[in-house]
């Protein structure tokens, strides 16, 4: 159980992390700036961001069915992974042990 909970706590890390960049550099350089070679430089965030988030996902299925958690609580955890805030938040729940 303990790889399973270190497999998501660094996921939901990554995922937060990625949604911030995400959220907060990329697409304000995108939409708010008129120099389309300043997004350019962060094109790699949504990649990146695109290609782990499913790892995400998975390593959030995995815990909660190891965990047996309902099916509202698995929801909210693959929905955690959608706000930057959020995925970092569920992940110190899970540290915690709640």
């Amino acid at each position: 159980m303990n790889g399973v909970i270190t497999r998501f706590r660094l996921m939901a890390i990554w995922a937060g992390v990625m949604s911030l960049l995400l959220w907060f550099l990329y697409m304000p350089a995108k939409y708010l700036v008129s120099d389309e070679s300043f997004y350019e430089r962060f094109i790699w965030i949504p990649i990146v961001h695109g290609f782990t988030y499913p790892i995400y996902l998975l390593a959030a299925l995995h815990l909660c069915f190891k965990q047996r958690k309902s099916l509202l609580a698995t929801a909210l955890f693959l929905l955690a992974g959608t706000l930057p805030v959020a995925s970092i938040w569920i992940e110190r729940s899970v540290a915690k042990g709640r």
